[in-house]
């Protein structure tokens, strides 16, 4: 893949995210139309950066600004190893479910779902708050719109990806296997 397309997906994903006008499945038919490599595969940058990848079985995630392959990271780290744990305490407040989802994130992520607990513990409703909160908060504080401005702002809140409290996460998610390196795919 050339830096070309990298850059040009960076840029319409950052223009996609600002103006907020462009729902995700005209940025895909872009993406479709446009960007197709010619090394025989026939594979697109978007079905390369976008494609629903169920990396470990049963797990349907959420499509989004969060890459599948990010989300899962995420997931290992918040849930040791994706899974519904319920609700724990957390820094004095209950946290739920795969991605560790407190309920004020519920609310600022626009409350998917029956309610905050089970939507927690669902992975493609928590998956879907994560990406509904990204699509927020990401773009408002203009984090990087990479796998560590996403955790970070995850981790930390409303611009959290500033925040330096929130790089011990980044190198937490790094040590997962699998996930050492990951930016977008």
């Amino acid at each position: 893949m050339t830096r070309a397309v990298i850059v040009c997906f960076i840029l319409l994903t950052t223009i996609c995210a600002a103006r907020e006008t462009l729902r995700d499945e005209i940025v895909q038919e872009f993406f479709r139309s446009t960007f197709v490599e010619s090394s025989g595969q026939n594979k697109s940058v978007e079905e390369k950066f976008m494609e629903t990848v169920s990396v470990e079985e049963g797990l349907d995630f959420a499509p989004g600004m969060v890459s599948q392959k990010c989300l899962l990271c995420m997931c290992k780290l918040e849930s040791g190893g994706c899974k519904p744990i319920g609700c724990r305490m957390d820094v004095g407040s209950l946290s739920c479910g795969y991605f560790q989802i407190k309920q004020p994130y519920w609310i600022d992520c626009g409350k998917p779902g029956k309610d905050w607990k089970s939507c927690s513990n669902d992975i493609n409703c928590s998956s879907k708050c994560v990406q509904q909160y990204m699509k927020r908060y990401a773009t408002h504080y203009r984090c990087p719109l990479n796998c560590e401005g996403f955790a970070r702002e995850h981790n930390g809140g409303p611009n959290g990806c500033h925040n330096s409290r929130t790089l011990k996460y980044w190198e937490l998610l790094q040590k997962i296997p699998g996930c050492k390196g990951v930016k977008y795919s």
